[in-house]
């Protein structure tokens, strides 16, 4: 039986593989955060990856807060660029393999057709540029390496854009969003079933994408998020990029074409409408279960 660790196991995609782990019963797992391992402490890596015989590690971890980046630009770089190479110099030690998870912000979004994992990547943000440098440390050490690039990510765990939208629909008369940043979210349920598909299939090495299918806005997101929980006293107003200024840069536009990692793992990959519903679902569930009642 594979013994496999999973960095950043208390985030959003740490969780749901935490979730999923049940159903994946043919493999041994290690999740750890930062308090059971810091992954930006080389020898502690290489240890931990010595000691508990580790075959595969799926990286969740990494520094997300894309504002703050821009000023935290060491730590950033500890986690985002530097954790990915140690990690791949301890789990290569062993002839294991290693998943990456990786982003949108590799690229420029200035494309107007969905991203292929062979175009050219052009980071104009902190958090874009120690991802891709991530990327390439984690294949500089291991050849089975498997990243995969993500957008949008949500969750029923941590905080996330939806939960945002959620509170501020719940508080707020009117709100204003986004609506010439073009991508598709990503429920992180469905982006770790794609990983198990990965594991359980036998990684194939190289660079992937994945998102829910799909097209919409930041605007249209929100929309159909008030739409599902049934709010209806907010109202949602669209916005320039311009009219709402932040400390990164963001895409534009950065859908992902998900073909390779489709027909390369036999995976079938939901409607972004159809995996937002089952998120406000569950988070309507625990809602309830929390506070006790029925409603929102």
């Amino acid at each position: 039986m594979k013994n496999v660790l999973v960095t950043g196991a208390n985030g959003q995609l740490g969780n749901e593989m935490r979730l999923q782990a049940e159903a994946n019963k043919e493999f041994n797992y290690f999740f750890t955060d930062v308090v059971e391992l810091d992954i930006c402490d080389e020898q502690a890596v290489e240890a931990y990856v010595k000691a508990h015989e580790i075959d595969v590690i799926v990286n969740c971890a990494a520094y997300t807060a894309v504002d703050k980046a821009e000023d935290n630009v060491d730590l950033c770089d500890k986690l985002n660029r530097l954790a990915p190479g140690y990690l791949a110099k301890a789990i290569q030690s062993r002839n294991g393999w290693l998943v990456q998870v990786s982003t949108d912000y590799v690229f420029d979004g200035t494309a107007h057709i969905p991203y292929r994992e062979d175009h050219p990547t052009c980071p104009n943000s902190v958090y874009g540029s120690t991802k891709l440098a991530g990327e390439q440390e984690a294949m500089k050490y291991c050849p089975n390496t498997m990243i995969i690039r993500t957008a949008w990510l949500y969750s029923t765990f941590g905080n996330n854009f939806v939960k945002t939208m959620l509170r501020l629909g719940r508080e707020k008369e009117s709100l204003g969003v986004i609506f010439d940043q073009i991508g598709t979210p990503t429920y992180a349920r469905d982006l770790a079933s794609a990983i198990y598909a990965a594991l359980n299939k036998g990684i194939v090495p190289g660079v992937y994408h994945f998102s829910n299918e799909g097209v919409c806005s930041w605007y249209d997101f929100t929309k159909m998020i008030h739409q599902l929980a049934g709010i209806t006293t907010c109202r949602v107003r669209p916005l320039h990029t311009e009219e709402y200024p932040t400390r990164a840069t963001r895409p534009h536009y950065s859908v992902l074409d998900k073909t390779k990692i489709k027909q390369t793992y036999q995976i079938e990959i939901p409607y972004w409408v159809d995996s937002l519903k089952e998120c406000i679902q569950k988070l309507k569930i625990e809602n309830n279960n929390k506070y006790g009642k029925s409603g929102d």
